[in-house]
């Protein structure tokens, strides 16, 4: 079966996926009768590219980092909704908005008028930014399920780890009632870093050439990426009909550092830790752990999330390593979902 893809937002994420695409090509057709095209690109900067016909993200992906312009590879669309609405003319059988567009804390815009067009003229969505769930989740959900598509955010929380699907596919009637996790890879290497003697500034900037803090790292920091998270995980898990503005949030910074030392001296762990309860508001702080605790191991770039169920007791998932591939991977294992309902 053929799909049609419109990749908007292609900056490392979108621009990994797009060669993870290739890498996995062969598999993809033998295992899930799958032959992907990419119909658009739409980058932040560098101009939007569409063509009907398919066009090469992987060599779009070399322009943008050798600096080129697409300009390039082709005429220029005007802008990420002239490449939405691109897909949507697509007689493809389906067509796969794929947005990674950056988290934007205010309002979750572009990333929510992107996801809500696509949805509205019928397209498919996945996406790695997690503004969408944790701004619009009720109101987004809705509109897919009218227009009889799939609305998938797997990315979103805990890169490539299954979270939403672990839920959504293997726990049928189980009610979550609560969750407790570390979900930033960012703070979490910058604690373990503290806590071993490094400095603030060098653990900080480490985690930016790596690709991995946020564009503005302030939104890691600050705990405004993970209160996203929480509210995400709060909408879709716990009902709640929140946004990142309603979870109490406490970042970390140069001054935690004295803290995260000490506390490694009396055999705890300091770690931002976000958590939820049904009916309650989430909160993200840093927490002192007593060293047993299953969140205090946590090292470097590590995360965990425990699940509170009113059947299976505490679940826990755990991501030990975490990166671009990773968060890539959730957009293609969301990519293979919307294939395997296309066949129901």
């Amino acid at each position: 079966m053929l799909v049609d893809l419109a990749l908007v937002g292609f900056g490392n994420v979108g621009r990994r996926f797009a060669r993870l695409l290739e890498e996995r090509r062969d598999r993809l057709a033998h295992d899930y009768d799958l032959t992907c095209r990419v119909i658009g690109v739409s980058p932040r900067r560098h101009g939007a590219l569409s063509r009907s016909d398919g066009l090469d993200a992987v060599a779009a992906a070399q322009v943008i980092e050798a600096g080129g312009v697409l300009k390039e590879l082709g005429e220029l669309a005007p802008g990420s909704a002239d490449v939405i609405d691109a897909l949507a003319r697509s007689s493809a059988p389906l067509r796969v908005l794929v947005e990674t567009t950056t988290l934007d804390i205010v309002a979750a815009q572009p990333a929510r008028d992107h996801v809500k067009r696509a949805l509205e003229t019928g397209c498919h969505v996945v996406t790695a930014n997690k503004g969408p769930a944790a701004f619009a989740y009720r109101e987004l959900a809705e509109l897919a399920a009218h227009n009889d598509v799939s609305f998938l955010f797997e990315g979103a929380v805990m890169d490539g780890i299954p979270v939403f699907n672990l839920v959504r596919e293997t726990m049928p009637t189980v009610t979550i009632e609560g969750f407790r996790g570390v979900v930033n890879s960012t703070t979490n290497h910058i604690l373990t870093a503290l806590e071993s003697g490094d400095e603030y500034a060098p653990a900080l900037a480490h985690m930016q050439a790596q690709g991995i803090a946020e564009a503005d790292p302030s939104l890691d920091v600050d705990g405004w990426d993970a209160a996203a998270k929480a509210a995400a995980l709060a909408n879709v898990l716990l009902d709640a009909g929140i946004t990142p503005r309603d979870v109490d949030r406490t970042g970390i910074g140069p001054s935690t550092a004295a803290w995260a030392r000490e506390a490694r001296g009396r055999g705890h762990r300091v770690r931002l830790v976000a958590s939820a309860q049904r009916g309650s508001r989430p909160v993200v702080a840093p927490v002192e752990l007593p060293e047993n605790d299953l969140l205090a191991g946590l090292q470097g770039m590590a995360n965990a999330l425990a699940l509170e169920t009113d059947t299976l007791g505490r679940v826990v998932i755990s991501q030990l390593d975490g990166g671009l591939t990773h968060t890539a991977y959730a957009l293609l294992s969301d990519l293979i979902t919307v294939r395997r309902r296309a066949g129901e």
